[in-house]
Formats: structure tokens, sequence, C-alpha cells
């Protein structure tokens, strides 16, 4: 069976090894896409916190069943599964209250432990969700629209509130259909005009602002002066994550989606004068994942997979994808 490993920072491998067979209340499954997520590019790039080397990579899967005991989600032998690659204990105090996205002792396929960039996985059948309804270009994208829309729902937003999200990227584009879908009014934030183009021709953003030092007089303009009572950030980058709340009005809320690896710096009197409320999102919960799943007929999934390549194919096209130039807003790896 072939894998491709991270084996280090910048150095991918093509390897072999023996089938996996798979163990009671686990399911064996056929990799048929995997998704390239910013996880992935930053791993590869040596920049990802909670990582560790060598790792296969991979968390956003489009996948069939080969062997399945039975379980309690009805899914049988040859059925399309969405993978939620969140391995929770179920007994931390995380768990307890509900917020299994956060597991105090929490496994990421791909991250914390090996991932779907192989020809077959292992899995708990508990975190399999039937997907026969979806193509392999639907499922590999549930995933990371999960996050977007568990982030939305922390956020509890109200028709016809107008909220920011910085960073165009595959999050943050997730972001703004489900603010939309909720009633919110979108200012998409960005430097890359190509993302904004998108957010605002395929997404249909009400606004689009080029970050920079004119972006909270834009944003100010836009608001008539009140500015955003929520603004996400989807970047992950440091500017980005100390501007955001410039953008926020009084009694606002700035939800942190994206994950920096450094210090942020802020300065207190600013944020205590709106009476700022703070809040992380982190991955997404099996509500997440039925949710998209039942509204992904809202999405423009084709135009969102801007770039497809084969398995054999990926090591060669990776560095691209890394790259502003390429247009890429979600690369995929093909195994079919």
């Amino acid at each position: 069976m072939k894998y491709i490993v991270c084996e280090k920072p910048g150095k991918f491998l093509l390897k072999e090894k023996k089938a996996l067979v798979r163990k009671e209340n686990e399911a064996l499954l056929k990799i048929n896409k995997v998704g390239i997520c910013g996880t992935d590019l930053h791993a590869y790039a040596g920049n990802q916190p909670f990582f560790t080397y060598p790792r296969i990579l991979g968390h956003e899967l489009a996948s069939t069943v080969l062997e399945i005991g039975e379980n309690t989600k009805g899914i049988n032998d040859g059925d399309n599964v969405v993978v939620m690659p969140y391995i929770s204990c179920g007994k931390c105090i995380a768990c307890r209250n509900g917020k299994t996205n956060c597991c105090t002792n929490l496994t990421v396929l791909g991250v914390h432990g090996d991932g779907g960039m192989q020809e077959q996985i292992t899995v708990p059948a508990e975190i399999l969700l039937p997907a026969n309804n979806l193509s392999d270009n639907q499922m590999t994208i549930v995933e990371p629209l999960s996050i977007g829309a568990h982030a939305v729902r922390r956020a509890n937003i109200k028709p016809d509130e107008t909220v920011a999200v910085v960073g165009s990227g595959p999050i943050g584009i997730g972001i703004m259909k489900f603010a939309q879908i909720a009633g919110a009014k979108v200012i998409a934030i960005d430097m890359n005009e190509h993302r904004l183009t998108y957010a605002k021709e395929k997404i249909g953003v009400d606004y689009i602002v080029k970050a920079g030092e004119n972006a909270v007089d834009k944003v100010s303009e836009i608001t008539n002066g009140d500015l955003c009572t929520v603004v996400f950030d989807a970047s992950g980058n440091k500017f980005a994550l100390e501007s955001c709340p410039d953008y926020m009005s009084h009694g606002g809320c700035f939800v942190v989606v994206g994950l920096s690896k450094g210090e942020l710096t802020y300065i207190h009197p600013k944020l205590h004068a709106k009476e700022m409320t703070l809040m992380c999102s982190r991955n997404a919960t099996s509500e997440d994942f039925e949710y998209v799943i039942s509204v992904l007929d809202q999405f423009p999934t084709e135009s969102f997979i801007t770039h497809n390549v084969s398995f054999l194919d990926m090591i060669n096209h990776f560095d691209s994808w890394l790259k502003s130039e390429t247009g890429v807003i979600k690369a995929t790896v093909n195994f079919n």
C-alpha cells in the first residue's frame, strides 16, 4: 500500500507498507480524495503548532468503506463516508460538557496522528458520517467548511448584523457563507485581490476591503461609523490578528479561528473601552458536520476546488500551492 509521508519540513517521500487490518470498532476505508488544508501547508513549511515529524498528512477526506462491523450510524461496506478527523477521549472536562472539538487529549488525523495521504486508512467507526448523497469533491470540503460553521455558531450571529471576516482562504470563505446563511451582511478583508474577487463573485459577500492602512476607514465608511459587531480572523497572520479589534464595534465580539504560533500584543485600554468579547474557535463538532452536509448544496463546490492532481503527482505540485500567485483556493489530491 502506497503512502506519502512528510519526513521533515520541506520533504515528502513516497513509500509503501503492508495493507492495514482494522480492529474492533474501527472501519477500513479506501481514500478517494484528500483536500489540502492550511494545516498541511504550515506543517510542510515547518511552522505548524502541535506537530511532530514524520507524519502522514491529510484530514479532509472523501472515502468509501471497505470493511466495517456493527455500528450505530447504520453505515455498511461500500458506503461513502465523511471522516470527522478529531478523536476525543470522551472523559475530560471538555468532552463531558459536549466540547469534544477541544478535548484535552485530542488527536487529529494528519496532525497528532497519521492522516489520509495513503491508499487506505483505519479509523474509529464513531467518527464517520454517512455521505452517499455527496460527491467526492463535496465530501472533501465538509471538514474545512465545518470549521467555519462552528465559528459562526460560536458567534451567535443575528440577522442583519454586519460582520467582518479577515482572511479569504478556505476557512474564511466558509465563515462568509455560513454568516450569510445566518442573515449577516459580510465584509471580506484580505491582501489577496484574487481571493477577494472570488468572495465577491462566487460567495456573494456584500463588501470587499483590501487589508492595509486604510482598511479600518473603509469598514467605518461601510458601516456608517458603527464598525462590525463580529470580527472573525481566519488568517492566522500576526499583523491581521492584532488589527482585528480595530474593525470591531463597541460591545462587539472577536472570534479567533486562524492559528498563530507566536505571541500577540494588544493595547488593553482599546479593548476594554469596547467591552470586547474574545473567543477562540477550534475544529468542529458532529453537529457542525451534520449542518454543513445539510446545506452543502448552497456552496459553490466546483469553483472552490481550484487545483486537483493525482496522488502520485502530489509531491511535484505541493510547493506551488504555497504561492499566492498560483491562484489556489482549495487544492485536492485524487486517488481514483
